[in-house]
């Protein structure tokens, strides 16, 4: 099986030597956590090789992504120039602009994409959807049937895909997660604050036909270099999938839906 490298060889390494080539990949956690440098880094190993790249951003501004791509040397900005990335930007930009979506929409998201795979050329590409959760903001029940729509659609046109999505409580349940069940694999990040000071981690959950790594590495973004892992944690797989933080709210309004404690 042919694998692709995340730009990040420890990564590389927990993957058994990186993202397997045509996968959908959900790369889920908290705001703040290391979702986008992490898919930054993706792209960024694709364009060193000369491959084509699509970057969609959601909650973040074109001209946001590649300062911060700039800030941990990436290339972005060059790339854009030279034709080898398009990053089709979702925050209602002008509409001569020919790479902006104008609804959150996946069938529009995916018609744009498409045309960015055309105007790049024919071809595997790597390509970035950040974030996904934007597509279901006000429908959080959709999760998962915009993502296998948005998977099956893709699937056919050769793009290996990162998919970002953020952790979402919504009513009584915990929504949000539609795009891990249908993802071939997921990386899930998470962040705490111990003695005051912030920390990140990083854990393989789901890769299919990889021995992947269970632990849970912590991890740190340096300016000028960007997402570093540090050293593995004493935590497993099987200790923690969700930050304690969700988990309560998760508990407690299940426990509310039961009666077992008052509105």
């Amino acid at each position: 099986m042919e694998r692709l490298s995340t730009g990040i060889p420890e990564i590389d390494r927990m993957l058994a030597g990186g993202v397997p080539k045509g996968f959908l990949v959900a790369v889920v956690g908290e705001p703040g956590c290391g979702k986008t440098i992490f898919s930054m880094h993706f792209i960024s190993a694709g364009l060193r090789r000369g491959e084509k790249a699509v970057f969609v951003t959601t909650e973040e501004s074109r001209e946001s992504i590649i300062r911060q791509a700039e800030m941990f040397n990436l290339g972005f900005g060059d790339a854009v120039k030279k034709g080898q990335l398009i990053i089709i930007d979702a925050l209602l930009k002008p509409r001569e602009d020919p790479f902006s979506i104008y609804t959150l929409d996946p069938e529009e998201l995916v018609k744009k994409i498409i045309e960015a795979k055309k105007r790049l050329g024919y071809g595997h590409m790597r390509l970035v959807i950040d974030s996904m959760s934007a597509f279901w903001l006000d429908k959080p029940a959709m999760a998962r049937k915009y993502s296998y729509y948005i998977k099956k659609i893709l699937y056919q046109w050769n793009f290996t895909v990162i998919a970002t999505s953020q952790y979402a409580i919504s009513t009584s349940e915990a929504f949000g997660f539609g795009i891990e069940h249908v993802a071939d694999g997921i990386i899930r990040f998470r962040r705490v604050i111990k003695e005051g000071v912030l920390k990140r981690y990083i854990i393989v959950e789901k890769m299919r036909q990889t021995p992947h790594d269970l632990y849970m590495y912590e991890i740190e973004i340096r300016d000028g270099v960007g997402l570093i892992v540090k050293r593995k944690t004493r935590y497993r797989r099987e200790d923690i999938t969700l930050p304690q933080s969700v988990t309560e709210k998760v508990k407690e309004a299940l426990k509310k839906k039961r009666g077992e404690i008052p509105s």
